[in-house]
């Protein structure tokens, strides 16, 4: 699968993808990257794409410390291809960008880092990469889903993340806390906490960032 050309400067990338085209956004800093994240955005049916509020804040962030920073927009999001496939389609291309970057920046760690819908999608890669012996080096998953969400859609979040930061707002009113919990008990899973913070992380995103910036500094 054609892979997107060697990163100089920050810009919009089409890559092929199973669904045709994707597009993705790349944040490069200003020296040699310290490592890749690939920022995983939320729900495309609610009109999340790559470019919404958090993981913008999240790439501007990770990009300013040093990070070379990839946001693709899942099928059926600004202008990539294809149709919304919960979460099925979208790990396999998360997975072929994992692929391609690795190729084009090799020897540099790469984390995935995800929000809402993309923490779902970025979960469900990361078992894969994990189950086939290539873990990722970091895995980061805020507002994560699990079971049934407002809108009745359900969502099957694998549990075998062991290494993963898992952030939730106390008050966040689309994954209730109460879910998060459940999903992160039986794998005696940590789950790192913000007082009073909506599904948006309202108010909160300075927190966020210091919670990812210090997980990735480790």
């Amino acid at each position: 699968m054609p892979g997107i050309p060697d990163m100089v400067q920050s810009g919009v990338f089409l890559m092929e993808g199973a669904a045709g085209p994707q597009e993705v956004l790349i944040d490069v800093p200003g020296g040699e990257p310290r490592g890749i994240a690939i920022i995983g955005h939320p729900q495309p049916l609610l009109g999340g794409n790559a470019r919404h509020k958090v993981p913008h804040f999240l790439a501007r962030a990770l990009c300013d410390a040093g990070w070379l920073v990839a946001r693709p927009n899942f099928r059926g999001a600004g202008r990539s291809a294809g149709a919304h496939d919960a979460g099925i389609g979208e790990t396999d291309d998360v997975l072929d960008l994992h692929a391609s970057l690795r190729a084009s920046r090799p020897g540099l760690p790469v984390a995935l880092v995800g929000f809402s819908f993309g923490a779902f999608v970025l979960a469900r890669a990361a078992s894969r990469l994990a189950a086939g012996g290539d873990p990722a080096w970091r895995v980061c998953l805020a507002g994560m889903p699990w079971g049934e969400v407002e809108g009745g859609r359900r969502y099957d979040t694998p549990r075998d993340l062991p290494e993963a930061l898992v952030i939730h707002g106390e008050r966040d009113e689309r994954v209730p806390l109460g879910s998060i919990m459940e999903w992160a008990r039986p794998a005696r899973q940590a789950v790192v906490v913000v007082p009073d913070a909506d599904h948006f992380f309202t108010g909160r995103l300075p927190v966020l960032r210091r919670l990812v910036l210090g997980w990735l500094a480790g």
